[in-house]
């Protein structure tokens, strides 16, 4: 299953069911997600995962 099929997915389930208000949830997980994969080998990594 490509990723794209997932997201259209998502966003298939949320616009039926009318749960828009998941979406902010979504995004923020996903940023927070971005962060931390990008930060992985750089020396900014202790001080993100020190946040959580």
């Amino acid at each position: 299953m490509s990723k794209l099929s997932t997201v259209g997915q998502l966003w298939q389930f949320l616009r039926q069911r009318k749960k828009y208000w998941l979406m902010p949830i979504v995004f923020f997980l996903i940023l927070l997600g971005g962060l931390i994969v990008l930060t992985k080998g750089s020396a900014l990594a202790p001080f993100i995962y020190a946040i959580f």
